[in-house]
């Protein structure tokens, strides 16, 4: 409060370092330990601008932390502009805000999706985090309860729809929330032995000391080379040793990206939610599931990852929480964009796009510095085939035969075709080809011969370059469609002979014998994904 015979604008001089600049007073607020000071110098401040008249920018140090004070922070970083909201208590409150985002953003002109030279429609690699914890550490529910972590992070890692389905293009043991199991196999029997000590030195029911649970799981939420803070489950908030700044109770989602559309994220937060309540009532205590090369085989297409995350909304409607999959199914179509389709007859082959997650490659000496380049290259696609005779037909992929696997619905089978799309100067294989435009042939066996097929190119089929990004969601989608024909399949009996391969476009009846399919091939360590790089 202004000293006693002096005004508040003479205060304000002797407090602060003021600099008018263009009309505007820039006043430097001072360090300050305690929020009713700060309170008392702003409101300072506002009854001196009132008396100048004179409108004044506030910078310097930002308030004292104080648990009664909300904030929102927004920043630049590479290529987004990030946006941390204040905490929020109820759902209302959540939906307001989301929605309120949202149509700020759009507003100014800013949006959470991009269109890639292709067609692909993307997120723009901004992460959707969701943080939660309570205002006070001591009541968060992670610290009051750890078996609500335990249960989360076993769930996560037994249904891996949870960390595919709405993460970005960047993922795998290099990314910004790579799984526990992701390049670190003995982690799973690592984090076993700490649940096994949760157990023992956090029953359920009884207060526990809120750095024990910070001390059984720090070493383990981490990345490759040991970052606590790039972690699908980031805890450096949850009661770390450092700092106060880091013993807050709060836990961090860090595998979403932020979806397209305001609702999107509130279906994302709704999830989080419904799961959180589920395990508060009935902790989860299933054994973690050795996925093996399977995770990154079987749960890169878009139908296993559908079917786990179908599994995740039956489970919560079996324990009272009415959770759609329905809800998600602009998250499939989002992430798995359609390729194209064709019809032969009863039989339907459709491609989508599928997830192929990028290596980091080594370290190499560039003009800016030392540099690792992300290998992205390599692509993957599904085909899933319907209306389908198992033993009497055989897909193949540039002669190649495609490993289908049966889905459990008569006639539907799936597979997962791996490819090099493009040859960039830095690759994980630089000698190897490039595989693109991919062409599939439906095989009768029984009457030797292709009864029609389909082509996919990586990029124009007809050679152009496209001069710019595209404008908006149609022609991001035609862009896709072009990629995709039911032309250009191998027609007829063929035989895989190169010298009478050159004579049929003069002699089209040369070499009558039926087309013989492609054998089958060892399905090694990815029995669900047909790797063209690799010679069979």
């Amino acid at each position: 409060p202004p000293a006693k015979g002096k005004s508040a604008p003479e205060i304000v001089r002797t407090a602060l370092c003021v600099e008018p600049r263009e009309g505007i007073l820039r006043v430097f607020m001072p360090p300050l330990a305690e929020l009713e000071p700060y309170l008392a110098l702003v409101a300072a401040i506002e009854k001196t601008a009132a008396e100048l008249k004179q409108p004044v920018l506030l910078e310097g140090y930002e308030p004292p932390s104080d648990p009664r004070l909300s904030h929102f922070r927004i920043t630049p970083d590479p290529g987004v502009i990030e946006v941390n909201v204040q905490p929020v208590k109820t759902w209302d409150e959540l939906v307001e805000q989301t929605e309120t985002l949202y149509a700020d953003a759009y507003e100014c002109r800013l949006t959470s999706e991009k269109f890639m030279m292709d067609g692909r429609h993307t997120g723009t690699g901004g992460g959707n985090h969701f943080v939660l914890g309570s205002q006070k550490a001591e009541d968060s529910p992670f610290l009051r309860r750890p078996d609500l972590l335990r249960s989360l992070i076993s769930y996560w890692h037994n249904h891996p729809s949870l960390s595919y389905l709405f993460s970005g293009l960047f993922i795998g043991p290099s990314s910004q929330a790579p799984r526990i199991d992701e390049a670190r196999n003995d982690h799973v029997f690592e984090m076993e032995l700490a649940f096994k000590e949760m157990e023992r030195l956090c029953p359920v029911g009884k207060k526990v000391a809120p750095w024990v649970v910070d001390r059984l799981l720090r070493d383990l939420l981490t990345d490759v080379t040991g970052n606590t803070h790039r972690a699908e489950f980031c805890i450096d908030k949850l009661f770390a040793p450092g700092s106060s700044a880091g013993r807050l109770g709060l836990l961090e989602f860090r595998g979403f990206e932020m979806p397209p559309h305001g609702r999107m994220a509130l279906v994302q937060a709704l999830l989080i939610r419904a799961l959180v309540a589920r395990f508060w009532r009935e902790p989860y205590r299933k054994p973690l599931v050795r996925w093996g090369t399977g995770l990154h085989d079987k749960f890169m297409l878009p139908h296993f990852i559908w079917r786990d995350i179908c599994d995740v909304a039956d489970d919560l409607q079996s324990h009272g929480l009415d959770f759609k999959p329905e809800w998600l199914l602009p998250f499939e179509e989002f992430r798995f964009p359609h390729y194209g389709r064709v019809q032969l007859d009863d039989i339907t082959i459709e491609l989508r796009w599928a997830i192929e997650p990028w290596n980091v490659l080594g370290e190499e000496v560039s003009s800016f510095g030392t540099a690792r380049y992300v290998d992205s290259s390599v692509e993957r696609l599904q085909v899933r085939i319907s209306g389908m005779t198992g033993e009497r037909y055989v897909l193949s992929c540039n002669g190649r035969r495609v490993p289908l696997a049966f889905t459990g619905r008569k006639g539907e089978y799936v597979a997962g075709v791996r490819y090099k799309a493009w040859a960039p100067p830095s690759a994980l294989h630089p000698t190897v080809d490039i595989h693109a435009p991919l062409v599939f042939d439906l095989i009768d066996t029984w009457n030797g011969r292709s009864v029609g097929g389909c082509t996919y190119a990586v990029s124009h089929p007809g050679g152009r370059s496209y001069d710019a990004f595209p404008v908006n969601a149609f022609e991001a989608e035609s862009r896709r469609g072009n990629r995709f024909s039911n032309m250009g399949h191998t027609q007829g009996p063929f035989t895989p002979n190169p010298d009478v391969d050159a004579l049929r476009e003069f002699f089209p009846h040369t070499d009558p014998k039926p087309m013989a399919p492609p054998p089958e091939e060892s399905p090694n360590d990815y029995p669900y994904t047909l790797d063209l790089r690799r010679k069979p």
